[in-house]
């Protein structure tokens, strides 16, 4: 994860494998810390999970939404960008009523979104 963030830092794009491996561990982390069936959490092309207590999804398209992508999704798991300034920006997309996942995060500590 370190090797990831260092390199979205230095304004590189990390390398592949390093990427998804980064991203599919916040991923597991926020599915391990609310765990749940009714958001689903979509980092294309590197993974999804489903989370958040309440009414469970099965089938289709989940009503429940958040898409993001891989330098937006390890910025918001690790508290370097705030979750209202990624959705102001359009840093992430989501729908539907439960979508909101800003009390879950940051999963790991960082900068702060003022400190940068």
């Amino acid at each position: 994860m370190t090797a990831a963030l260092t390199a979205l830092d230095e304004g590189r794009t990390p390398e592949r494998p390093v990427y998804r491996e980064a991203v599919r561990t916040l991923l597991a982390v926020l599915a391990e810390r609310a765990p749940g069936r009714s958001v689903e959490v979509r980092v294309p092309p590197y993974g999804a999970v489903q989370c958040v207590a309440g009414p469970r999804h099965t089938r289709g398209t989940p009503p429940n939404v958040v898409e993001t992508d891989p330098a937006t999704w390890l910025a918001l798991a690790t508290g370097r960008l705030g979750w209202a300034e990624a959705v102001t920006e359009g840093r992430v997309r989501t729908s539907g009523i439960r979508a909101d996942i800003s009390a879950h995060l940051p999963l790991l500590a960082g900068p702060t979104p003022d400190a940068r």
